[in-house]
């Protein structure tokens, strides 16, 4: 009697072809090429974004870099604020400057010689505080300034809202002295009339007087 239960038969080995090798071998290779394809393309298209990117932040900052900016230099005593742009290659050809229509009814134009004066809206404004009551000798009045300038040789123009910063120095028998300080950028690219928005900035800093 024979020990142990039957015994399982071995299953015959079997050799693979040449054939079925080379084709293995051909999946094998195709593989990779796919793989080796796809990581060229994906560090392709990561090189392409991080081109776009750096072309998209040089134009930005190009842009800023030319953006019109003017400031406000005083002179004679701060009777005047002379305006100049902070780029040399910007030239100022003409401006409008708009008030508060409380303070000025019409804006200033100007031809080829950028400022301000305080003669333009000193009486306008020592009656509007007056009305206020408002005895601070310091504050900031909002201006609209419309500019045409040349650059590259081509005309271009800008509207933007600034602030002007002043004191006022008290002078007998005459409404106070208004003594400018500087210019300071409020908002750029402002479309359309500048007034409404001139008189919006002035009448939410300086509300006006409660009606009895």
């Amino acid at each position: 009697m024979s020990e142990g239960g039957p015994r399982r038969k071995r299953l015959p080995l079997r050799w693979l072809s040449l054939a079925e090798l080379v084709g293995i071998t051909a999946v094998v290779i195709a593989a990779l090429g796919y793989w080796d394809t796809h990581r060229e393309r994906a560090q392709t298209d990561r090189e392409r974004a991080a081109e776009a990117r750096e072309k998209q932040a040089e134009a930005k900052a190009g842009a800023l870099k030319l953006a019109f900016l003017m400031t406000g230099t005083p002179e004679s005593g701060g009777d005047r604020l002379r305006l100049a742009t902070v780029h040399s290659e910007q030239v100022i050809q003409t401006q409008a400057v708009t008030f508060p229509a409380e303070i000025r009814g019409d804006a200033v134009q100007t031809t080829g010689n950028p400022r301000i004066e305080a003669g333009w809206f000193e009486a306008g404004l020592a009656k509007a505080l007056h009305v206020r009551d408002d005895k601070r000798h310091q504050g900031r009045l909002p201006v609209g300034i419309a500019t045409s300038f040349i650059e590259d040789g081509q005309p271009k123009t800008d509207q933007a809202i600034y602030l002007i910063g002043y004191s006022t120095h008290p002078r007998v028998l005459r409404s106070d002295k208004v003594e400018m300080e500087g210019l300071s950028l409020v908002r750029r690219g402002v479309g359309g009339d500048l007034q409404p928005a001139v008189d919006a900035l002035w009448t939410k800093q300086n509300p006006p007087p409660a009606k009895p």
